[in-house]
């Protein structure tokens, strides 16, 4: 897996694993329409270098070279691709920028990357591709001024990026770019009675999430309604923040009934917002994903926002909201047989957000770094 000589391409996979369906698509479609372009993959730790390359070995390619970040960490314990304990990001861009500085290209789906560019006279050509989708990513950051380049998913998410100040024409509209993923793990889900798979994704940030409030009895109140099978997946930062979701899923390890995953990779591949029948959620982008098949939706809004027209919560229009904990059981129940009023809700909305989700996006967006090297 050498690549001869300097690199043209530099990508940068120095972030948590739920960035790596988002950016490694690129990467593949880049090395299959240019087999002999010198690229380097930078990696932080030995779970990225697992994962990107075995994908590298059976697709065979011989331009892309996998290279150790300054700071690589090898891990033990870690063969599920569960989310690694990353090196310092900011010192590790800072010991890197020497390399990327010598290529004329770096794609990165990560914001701390961005950084570069914006204080270092670099005339690399940062490229970003925003990872997740929906209304509610930081767009106002400045950082996002200094990519050459933006790939966002729709129509909607550039006039948005624009509105925050980035050049319009640096924002590219491609399709929703994890659409293209090819090696999501298929969900290990051995439920001991065949009933309705619901999935808890609780957003990781405090302010936006149900966990706090609510989330514990949520789970307690799903499982004690004996009506379905729970997939407990959030994101997978919570357990930085809320350890008392590990302990949490100790107690509930050997149910028949409920899947608690906080570490593998199938928690960021996709696999869960494949399985699942219904979606509960607050503010996690998961759901866009989920809908990208309409099914039936369930939003949690423990902070009693005033969320009616505003537009940051515009995915709340595809399934009922609870204000109340103790409405939670009620929604649940109808939401299958209530679905078909929010459908045509839900594909205007998934569309809308995700523009093109056939898993073209990839292609095109290599087809933009090719052309960002002429």
């Amino acid at each position: 897996m050498k690549a001869p000589g300097k690199a043209e391409v530099a990508f940068l996979f120095l972030g948590e694993t739920l960035l790596i369906p988002h950016l490694y698509p690129i990467l593949e479609e880049l090395a299959r329409a240019a087999p002999e372009l010198p690229i380097d993959a930078w990696i932080a730790t030995s779970v990225h270098e697992e994962l990107l390359g075995r994908w590298l070995a059976e697709m065979g390619t011989t331009g892309v070279r996998l290279r150790r970040a300054p700071g690589f960490r090898t891990l033990h314990g870690y063969d599920d691709g569960r989310n690694p304990p990353l090196p310092p990001k900011l010192l590790t861009l800072a010991r890197l920028a020497p390399a990327l500085a010598r290529t004329p290209v770096a794609v990165c789906a990560e914001q701390t990357s961005l950084w570069l560019p914006t204080l270092l006279p670099l005339r690399t050509r940062f490229i970003k591709t925003l990872h997740g989708a929906g209304s509610m990513s930081a767009y106002s950051d400045r950082r996002r001024k200094s990519a050459w380049l933006t790939f966002v998913a729709s129509e909607r998410e550039r006039a948005t990026l624009a509105s925050f100040g980035v050049d319009a024409d640096r924002i590219l509209a491609l399709g929703y770019m994890k659409a293209g993923f090819r090696h999501a793990q298929a969900a290990d889900l051995r439920f001991a009675e065949p009933r309705p798979v619901l999935l808890y994704t609780p957003h990781w940030q405090q302010h936006r999430s149900s966990w706090w409030r609510w989330g514990e009895e949520v789970v307690r109140r799903v499982i004690a309604s004996g009506r379905y099978n729970l997939i407990f997946a959030p994101h997978q930062r919570l357990v930085e923040r809320a350890p008392e979701v590990r302990t949490l899923c100790a107690e509930l390890a050997g149910r028949g009934d409920v899947h608690c995953d906080l570490d593998s990779f199938a928690m960021v591949d996709g696999s869960y917002t494949a399985a699942a029948d219904i979606y509960l959620g607050d503010t996690s982008s998961q759901v866009v994903e989920f809908l990208m098949r309409p099914r039936p939706c369930v939003f949690l809004n423990a902070h009693g926002v005033a969320w009616q027209g505003d537009s940051v919560y515009d995915m709340w229009q595809a399934g009922d909201v609870v204000d109340d904990i103790d409405a939670l059981a009620a929604a649940l129940e109808r939401a299958p047989r209530e679905h078909e009023r929010y459908a045509a809700v839900q594909r205007a909305f998934a569309a809308e957000v995700l523009g093109d989700a056939s898993g073209a996006a990839p292609r095109r967006a290599a087809a933009e770094v090719l052309a960002a090297l002429r």
